[in-house]
């Protein structure tokens, strides 16, 4: 064959670079449409603040200069040193972390992609494209800013564990309190902690009452009352009174510590799919490089073909075999997944969420927080006897008004909503673990649960105790409002119930997911099992586990996904972190969500929108349909451009207008999901 351009010259007129512009909207797309998501969305992107991970991102930046710059420089005519040295500057920076990775490889006798593209690049230089090889580079920096933004997670998931358990803790000694390490601290010793304080080791109460607040840990909605002979763990928070507890485990054997444990464990295990790819990956650099050079050295042995025109070919043959649209198939595809999530509130953290999103077949909901508000509300006030349901709440709201307690609060706002005014109330004692009392407008008022009354006479408390009885049946708390004209006189004038109220959208996103092909929709929850069933009934739920502690919740994520091939958990919590990690795709809410919950996810749900879960399944799917049609172009284009080449000698200008076709395609298919909508969804909401 005797091409009409010289091998090592530049022919003339650049290649039409169509793909680049497309690609850059791709890449650009994500920052832009996720600025607005703020808070979780900010936290996922520190990994880019790493000093390693700056640098390189500086370096993919300059690259795209470098590249653009010369584009530019061809469009407008400018002297070729021009347009040259922007490539030159591209094929540096984007060339050289490459090079060195594929040179390391290389020294342990392997061939990778690494460096397939650098030979790519500098085949493409070498037959006049350098346009080709710098846009080659610039892709692949891109992918591999994007799995080292990717490894800092794990890190940042287990520093927010660690930071809900104090350094230091109070430690009785020889008779007096002493501040000392929580590392220092042996089994067996005592230390004490106020309201407000974070428990800083296991251990078992010795003295003293309070209210211990484990939603992080354990999930349970409402604080739990703590006492001598009750279990506390590392990093709850204590309110309603000071507590004496002896250590059981030490720092590095607690609850949390092993919460940490499992973090790390699940995160690693995840490796799997990343070494499959790994094996792969130089089968197909060795073979490209075989064949090129067997394109160049048994021309001229075999047939005596003059090298210039073996040269030639080989290099046509690199440039068509150049994963060019294979490198874009998956950014273009999920790069727009991403972008377009952005827009709707629904936060990937890289393209491998968006894959395991599409492969789901088993969902795992977390209660409190995920499928209910994560705030206890005031719904349903039973007044007994003559009191009316106004009467009964300006009687709780003055006794309570002084109070810290949860469901006080949750009296208060209702009162506030209603536009009750609040009597002065005096005398107000506690009674922590039971409820409160006060004399109001000199009438005496208890308010509590069952245990309150235990020791005094009460009117009317059978038919109290029934409502209270059929109220908790429901999974709602329920506490007893009496007033009298001393405490030795009181009678039950009503009762109030407490309850963390579902997510408007938890029974409608749960039945779109059945819609999508979800085959499993499983509640997993720390809260007792009456409420826990209650909430699942509501929702549809096909199996509810109450009760679970977070290593349970591993270990039934897992079950999942033994059974159904792939398995999100949704959570908010910390002790959701562990399972978030396990799942195939861990999924956090972003507004109720803790640090550790939104570190460990590999996605987040906005504003606490539980109907973008389905929307993310949906596009999660269309993605994975992208990214088929996009690899069956590209290597669909590879394999008819090396036919050709090998077949009737196709010259170099058809093979980088077919590489740069499919690459054009392959681009234009992803950009598509920048659009993309959930008809399912909204044909049901029509």
């Amino acid at each position: 064959m005797s091409p009409s351009p010289s091998p090592l010259t530049r022919p003339p007129g650049p290649p039409e670079p169509a793909a680049v512009p497309a690609v850059l909207k791709v890449v650009l797309a994500v920052p832009v449409n996720a600025a607005p998501a703020r808070g979780a969305a900010a936290r996922a992107g520190t990994a880019l603040a790493e000093p390693g991970v700056r640098g390189e991102a500086l370096a993919v930046a300059l690259t795209l200069v470098g590249l653009a710059a010369g584009l530019v420089a061809e469009r407008v005519g400018a002297p070729a040193p021009v347009a040259w040295a922007g490539y030159g500057m591209a094929y540096v920076l984007g060339g050289l972390p490459a090079l060195r990775a594929g040179l390391r490889t290389l020294a342990r006798r392997r061939v990778d992609v690494d460096l397939l593209m650098v030979l790519a690049a500098l085949g493409a230089l070498v037959v006049g494209a350098p346009a080709e090889g710098a846009t080659l580079l610039f892709l692949f920096a891109v992918s591999n800013l994007l799995q080292h933004v990717a490894l800092g997670r794990s890190r940042r998931a287990v520093r927010a564990l660690m930071d809900l358990r104090p350094e230091t803790a109070e430690v009785r000694r020889d008779g007096a309190t002493v501040r000392v390490p929580v590392e220092g601290v042996a089994v067996g010793e005592v230390y004490v902690v106020v309201p407000g304080d974070r428990l800083p080791l296991d251990g078992v109460v010795v003295d003293g009452r309070a209210e211990a607040d484990q939603s992080a840990l354990t999930g349970e909605s409402v604080p739990v009352e703590k006492g001598p002979g009750a279990d506390v763990l590392a990093g709850t928070i204590v309110g309603g009174g000071a507590l004496e507890v002896r250590v059981t485990r030490l720092a590095g054997e607690s609850a949390l510590a092993r919460m940490v444990a499992l973090v790390e464990e699940a995160q690693a295990s995840k490796a799997g799919a990343q070494q499959l790819a790994d094996r792969i990956e130089p089968a197909y650099a060795v073979a490209v490089l075989a064949l090129t050079a067997l394109a160049i050295v048994v021309p001229p042995l075999a047939v005596g073909e003059p090298f210039r025109e073996a040269f030639y070919r080989a290099m046509t043959l690199m440039v068509a075999m150049s994963p060019c649209a294979v490198v874009i198939a998956t950014p273009a595809a999920m790069l727009s997944a991403i972008a377009a999530g952005a827009r709707r509130g629904v936060l990937f953290k890289g393209g491998a969420a968006v894959e395991a999103a599409g492969a789901l077949r088993a969902v795992a909901l977390d209660k409190t927080g995920t499928l209910t508000q994560g705030a206890v509300r005031l719904v349903e006030t039973v007044p007994l006897g003559e009191a009316s349901e106004t009467d009964l709440l300006t009687l709780a709201v003055a006794v309570q008004a002084r109070s810290e307690h949860h469901l006080a609060r949750a009296t208060r706002s209702a009162a506030a909503e209603r536009g009750i005014a609040v009597p002065a109330a005096e005398a107000f004692a506690a009674d922590v673990g039971r409820g409160v009392r006060a004399r109001v407008e000199g009438r005496a008022v208890w308010v509590g649960n069952a245990r309150m009354f235990a020791d005094v006479a009460v009117g009317g408390w059978d038919r109290a105790a029934a409502e209270v009885a059929r109220l908790q049946a429901e999974g709602r708390t329920a506490v007893v409002v009496a007033t009298g004209a001393d405490d030795a006189a009181l009678r039950a004038v009503g009762v109030m119930a407490f309850a963390d109220e579902l997510r408007p959208a938890a029974a409608a996103a749960v039945a779109r997911l059945r819609t999508l092909g979800i085959a499993r929709v499983a509640l997993i929850t720390g809260d007792n099992a009456a409420v826990a069933a209650g909430v699942g009934a509501a929702v549809g739920a096909d199996e509810v586990y109450a009760d679970v502690l977070p290593a349970d919740k591993v270990a039934l994520v897992r079950g999942l996904q033994d059974q159904y091939g792939a398995a999100a958990m949704v959570g908010d919590g910390v002790n959701d972190a562990p399972a978030l990690a396990a799942a195939s795709l861990g999924v956090a809410m972003g507004g109720a969500g803790t640090d550790a919950a939104l570190e460990t996810a590999d996605l987040v749900l906005m504003g606490d929108d539980l109907a973008l879960l389905p929307y993310a399944v949906a596009l999660g799917r269309a993605a994975r349909r992208t990214l088929v049609v996009n690899f069956a172009i590209a290597f669909g284009a590879i394999a008819v451009m090396v036919v050709a080449v090998l077949g009737v000698g196709l010259p170099l200008p058809l093979a980088v207008v077919g590489h740069e076709g499919s690459t054009v395609l392959v681009a234009l298919n992803g950009l598509r999901l920048l659009a993309f909508r959930d008809r399912g969804r909204e044909r049901a909401a029509q």
